[in-house]
């Protein structure tokens, strides 16, 4: 069916502008970012199916499409020994106060992250608000003192407040690095003033991978909020899609999530875009930490005490030089939320970790900068 020119251009702006009309109506408040490049890396991790690493693969091994529709993949094949930039970000606050106790022997497992690479690594503690404990250096043994010697904090655990401090941070570092988040806390969010919305937008426009260490916290999470996904037989609220009066009792005070349903109903080939929004924002409300990790194709694992995290560690240390760094420009430049989907060919022995989606600046055009900036 063809869409009118004037349906089209509608569906674009509220697209565009959606998501920040949701921000608005969450009351919140997130730093701007602009990402001036529209090249897209995707790390990906490939094993079997008894967990052991797969190498050796080419372009023609990972079909991609975003949104749905084909597209050309390059592979890094030196990946592993690219220079790397890491943030280690840390709960102190809220929960994260009864762990301190387990960071204090991390040292050999940051020397065995950073094994034959230049690196730079950080330090951010965060309980209500995120502080830069350690600046970028060079030296693993200053980053393992800061972690053995953090402060209880207050009850705060602003997850997103603090992944978006890391992002900035990350952000000062030279291209040539590739950027990681190392992030230790509970898994949901208690205080951020980042919104869900503006979080995935930060994520989805960085070339960040975040690994996350999450533990439980006796708090109650944040109650959940149905979206809707399949809707196949409703034509959008009443009134009219995009109509602010007289829309169904669902989308009262919620018109950015109107208008993503709208655009769903009205453009389809969208609609991977807008059910990868609504799924990460729900991911996010509800496991914070392992959303991230999905989102950016990360790993998250869940530990008790020190001695599982050092376990988790030394298993980050084998897998991370073996990631493949895929990359991509989009052949269409549709700004807004982009759902990635990649496939092993005629592999299904094998296990696939890989990022699932980014998003697209209004202002990113073909060959603008350098990866991540």
């Amino acid at each position: 069916m063809r869409i009118p020119r004037a349906v089209w251009g509608v569906a674009m702006f509220a697209l565009c502008f959606g998501p920040e009309v949701r921000a608005q109506a969450d009351a919140t408040q997130a730093p701007t970012l602009t990402v001036q490049t529209n090249l897209v890396e995707i790390p990906a991790l490939v094993r079997t199916k008894n967990g052991a690493v797969v190498f050796a693969m080419g372009p023609d091994d990972f079909p991609l499409t975003d949104n749905g529709v084909a597209q050309k993949v390059t592979v890094d094949s030196e990946s592993g020994s690219q220079p790397l930039a890491m943030a280690i970000v840390v709960e102190t606050g809220g929960a994260g106060a009864r762990h301190l106790h387990d960071y204090g022997r991390l040292a050999a497992q940051l020397e065995n992250l950073t094994t034959n690479i230049e690196h730079r690594i950080a330090v951010i503690s965060f309980d209500s608000k995120p502080e830069l404990l350690q600046s970028f250096t060079e030296h693993a043994s200053a980053s393992a003192y800061q972690l053995a010697n953090l402060q209880a904090g207050d009850n705060g655990a602003a997850i997103l407040d603090a992944l978006a401090f890391a992002i900035g941070q990350l952000r000062e570092e030279p291209p040539r690095f590739r950027r990681a988040i190392l992030l230790l806390s509970e898994t949901v969010d208690q205080s951020s003033t980042t919104s869900l919305g503006d979080a995935f937008r930060l994520i989805g426009t960085t070339n960040t991978a975040v690994y996350t260490f999450g533990f439980s916290s006796a708090r109650d999470a944040v109650k959940h909020e149905n979206s809707k996904f399949d809707r196949p037989t409703e034509p959008g609220p009443a009134h009219g899609c995009f109509s602010r009066n007289g829309a169904d009792e669902e989308y009262a005070g919620h018109y950015g999530k109107q208008v993503l349903d709208c655009i769903s109903d009205l453009a389809p080939p969208l609609r991977f875009g807008t059910m990868a929004y609504l799924a990460a924002h729900e991911g996010l409300r509800h496991n914070t930490s392992q959303s991230i990790a999905q989102l950016t194709g990360g790993m998250h694992r869940p530990f008790k005490n020190g001695k599982d995290l050092e376990a988790d560690l030394s298993l980050l240390a084998k897998d991370l030089p073996n990631y493949y760094i895929l990359s991509f420009r989009p052949s269409e430049l549709t700004p807004g939320p982009h759902a990635l989907s990649l496939e092993m060919k005629d592999r299904p022995n094998l296990s696939l970790i890989y990022r699932t989606g980014y998003w697209l600046d209004r202002d990113a055009t073909v060959g603008s900068g350098p990866p991540g900036k």
